[in-house]
């Protein structure tokens, strides 16, 4: 069974995409960016645009069934790689122990200049198994 969430963005009608969709134990959640209100939110700062993003990420898995520590990659893009060291430690704050396979890229632009990071990723939920039987 497939479910598409929303986050209620004016561009997802237009473009026809889905903030996530998730199928079976798998998620998949669309490059997200730090845009609340269609207002983008910690201009300048790629570290806190970043937090606020994971921050997302963590709310919607908690919602749908899901935990960071479902996430298996996750795909990052900069307009100034310059940013790497500030999102690399926000990164690590929310994956640290959890270590998804990741990748950090410098792109030209975002469709609004004051985005400054984008963030997607690849969930797939796990179960939980209890201590091995002899």
């Amino acid at each position: 069974m497939r479910k598409n969430i929303t986050s209620g963005a004016a561009w997802e009608p237009i473009v026809g995409y889905s903030r996530a969709v998730v199928v079976g134990d798998v998620m998949e959640i669309a490059g997200t960016t730090a845009v609340k209100g269609g207002e983008v939110l910690f201009h300048g700062d790629a570290g806190k645009q970043a937090e606020y993003i994971l921050s997302l990420f963590e709310k919607i898995l908690n919602e749908e069934g899901f935990s960071l520590e479902d996430v298996v990659r996750t795909r990052v893009y900069l307009t100034n790689i310059e940013d790497w060291k500030a999102v690399g430690e926000v990164h690590g704050k929310f994956f640290g122990n959890i270590r998804p396979a990741s990748m950090m890229v410098g792109v030209s632009a975002f469709v609004v200049p004051e985005m400054l990071v984008e963030i997607e990723a690849t969930v797939i939920r796990t179960e939980t198994k209890g201590p091995m039987l002899s």
